[in-house]
């Protein structure tokens, strides 16, 4: 059963990353990466937590502080505890995203309510340690499979190019479970998909094969723990090495099909890759190739061949 790809992904926002004029300063962030290259693929969903409190533009600067496990969020001029007021704001915010059918989120780096990583937490003495936006926060408990990021860790190319694959990943298992799948369905949603979590992890490769194949009808239970370790999958960082490995699976089922130049033209291109000569979309493109001309459709449509928009060229740089 394919999925359908034709529908847009919807993403979270923090608005000041599509350049909505709504930082404290009365400024924005806008992200080119996200308007101009993903944007097209994208429905956004723009949120701005401290505007939506009540806070003006421009406004006095917020701040984390105390303890980094539970942090309060002040008003950095007079000290005013905001932190109640944002928590039933998030409490209500991502109740209504979760309405939305949210495919995944970039928050804005560093922001008190926004930030997702290391956000400095002041304390009364010492140096600031680094704690979670409280709007961040409370998204990820309510959406722990939710593909999120930050837009400065976006730079990193592979981080991108996991974040984005992961988006599409999401929005493919939200369109399989929406279609009421059959019990062969997930079987067959697990073999177009087995490359790819290969990539990222052979211990949840096995473990994903084994709950797909398991005898019985599907069951809510049993779609919820393939769908969470789905998602937990995708979200250990392949790596160059593992790459390698999955086109040397390709590699070994186009054998008998190639002659013997072909198997050893796509043998050098696998080792380039994995010497860093050459971008994982070379070696990849010429699988594609073999693949579509010998009509081996099963090899052609593993989602590990086309994870995301080709447009958008993110393994021309992992």
């Amino acid at each position: 059963m394919r999925e359908r790809e034709s529908e847009k992904i919807r993403l979270g926002v923090s608005a000041c990353l599509l350049g909505a004029e709504v930082r404290y300063d009365g400024g924005h962030k806008k992200d080119a990466f996200l308007t101009d290259t993903l944007g097209p693929f994208v429905e956004w969903v723009p949120v701005c937590p401290e505007v939506e409190i009540g806070l003006g533009v421009p406004r006095d600067a917020l701040r984390l502080a105390g303890d980094d496990a539970a942090p309060r969020l002040v008003v950095q001029k007079t000290g005013e505890d905001l932190t109640a007021r944002m928590r039933r704001y998030a409490e209500t915010k991502t109740r209504q995203l979760e309405a939305l059918g949210l495919h995944g989120y970039v928050l804005k780096r560093a922001s008190p309510s926004c930030g997702l990583f290391r956000v400095r937490v002041y304390r009364e003495r010492g140096r600031p340690n680094g704690g979670r936006g409280l709007y961040a926060d409370a998204l990820v408990r309510r959406f722990p499979a939710l593909p999120v990021e930050e837009d400065g860790r976006l730079g990193d190319a592979a981080i991108r190019e996991n974040f984005i694959e992961r988006v599409f990943a999401f929005a493919r298992w939200r369109a399989f479970l929406e279609a009421t799948p059959r019990p062969r369905d997930l079987l067959a949603f697990h073999a177009a998909q087995k490359f790819a979590i290969l990539a990222h992890s052979p211990a949840h490769h096995a473990t994903l094969g084994r709950l797909a194949a398991a005898p019985g009808s599907h069951t809510r239970d049993k779609l919820g723990a393939y769908g969470a370790l789905f998602m937990e999958a995708l979200a250990i960082r392949a790596t160059r090495a593992r790459h390698a490995n999955v086109l040397q699976h390709f590699a070994g089922l186009l054998k008998r099909q190639l002659d013997a130049p072909s198997r050893a033209e796509l043998a050098e291109l696998i080792q380039d890759y994995r010497g860093g000569l050459v971008p994982l979309v070379v070696p990849l493109t010429l699988v594609r190739h073999h693949a579509l001309r010998l009509g081996l459709t099963d090899l052609a449509d593993q989602v590990y061949l086309n994870p995301h928009p080709k447009e958008l060229m993110l393994r021309n740089h992992v």
